[in-house]
Formats: C-alpha cells, sequence, structure tokens
C-alpha cells in the first residue's frame, strides 16, 4: 500500500512544479526579440481556415421574428404616448401627494368651510328640477357663491381671469363667424342686389 502511496504523489507533486522555457535563436535565421507561439518546438498550432456558418431558423424562431415585426409600430406608438404622459402622470401623482399632505395639516376652519360648499353645490342639485341647463348654471353657481363668502380674495381673482377668458372666447367666436358670414354670403353671385339683376 505504502508504494502505491508514493506511486501516485510522486507524478502528482510534478505537475505542481513550474519551468521556464528558453528558446535559442537558429545559427543561420536573423536575430529576433520575439518568437510567435507556434515557432516553439513544444507547441503546435494547427492551421486551418475557419468560417462562420449560420445555422438556418427555427419555425418557432421564424414566428417570434414575424411576430417582432407585426408588433413594431405598435410598440413604438405605446413608448411615445409613455414617454409623453409620464411628465403629465408625475405631475399629476405630485398634485395628489401635495393635497394630501395639506389635508392632513388643514388649517383650522377648512372641513366646516368645505362642508358648506359642498351643501351650496347639493342646494343647487335640489333646485335644478331635472333640468340638465339649470343644472350647469346652478351647481356651480351656488358652489362659487358659497366659496366666494369665505374665500373673497380669490374669487376676485377668479372672476378677474374668467372675464377675460370669456371676452377672449367671444371675441374669437364673433371673428368665427364674420369669416363664415364673408365666405358664404358675401359671394359676388350670392348678393341679391347685384348690377346684373337689375
Amino acid at each position: 500500500m505504502f508504494k502505491v502511496i508514493r506511486r501516485s504523489v510522486g507524478p502528482a507533486s510534478l505537475s505542481l512544479l513550474t519551468f521556464k522555457v528558453y528558446v535559442s535563436p537558429k545559427r543561420d535565421s536573423p536575430h529576433k526579440t520575439s518568437v510567435k507561439v507556434n515557432e516553439l518546438s513544444l507547441y503546435s498550432v494547427p492551421e486551418g481556415q475557419s468560417k462562420y456558418v449560420e445555422e438556418p431558423r427555427t419555425q418557432l424562431e421564424e414566428s417570434i421574428s414575424h411576430l417582432r415585426h407585426y408588433c413594431e409600430p405598435y410598440t413604438s406608438w405605446c413608448q411615445e404616448m409613455y414617454s409623453q404622459t409620464k411628465p403629465k402622470m408625475q405631475s399629476l401623482v405630485q398634485w395628489g401627494l401635495d393635497s394630501y399632505e395639506y389635508l392632513q395639516n388643514a388649517p383650522p376652519g377648512f372641513f366646516p368651510r368645505l362642508g358648506v360648499i359642498g351643501f351650496a353645490g347639493i342646494v343647487g342639485l335640489l333646485l335644478a328640477n331635472r333640468s340638465k341647463i339649470k343644472k350647469l348654471v346652478y351647481l356651480p353657481g351656488f358652489m362659487g357663491l358659497a366659496a366666494s363668502l369665505y374665500y373673497p380674495q380669490q374669487a376676485i381673482v377668479f372672476v378677474q381671469v374668467s372675464r377675460e377668458k370669456l371676452y377672449d372666447w367671444g371675441l374669437r367666436g364673433y371673428i368665427v363667424v364674420e369669416d363664415l358670414w364673408k365666405e358664404n354670403f358675401q359671394k359676388p353671385g350670392n348678393v341679391k342686389n347685384s348690377p346684373g339683376n337689375k
């Protein structure tokens, strides 16, 4: 048994040793500073030409490729919509967080005022009496009146801005109606008192 162990330890211990290999130049060759690996006598590199051959696609790979080409316009549209709506959604989430924080630390008397404004809106709905036009007028009217009692400065600013916007919308509507009137009714063939009708 001792002989078997000694014989197996000998070659195993030789594999742990390191050797330095020195190359001497050939006598008739010029002096070189570096030697390639295949020029060493211990190593031989088989020289062969390798060529890349692409494997043919399987049926599964073909169907996945067709599916990707088919879905590409939709995925690009989704990415574009996501990039457009992401800032808006982030601002909406930030507004929600700010509102939640404001409601957690609301100033004293805020919730009773909010209750009165909401009650005024309910009264406006009850007085509208199933009329859609009255609902559009009474609900914001009563709520705005109740809110203006508690927040007069903000109500004045809101009325001024709304008045300017209403004036701007009215002016735009007037310009559109005037342009339509000129296009349809001011043409030379449409005028009743034109010189050819006399």
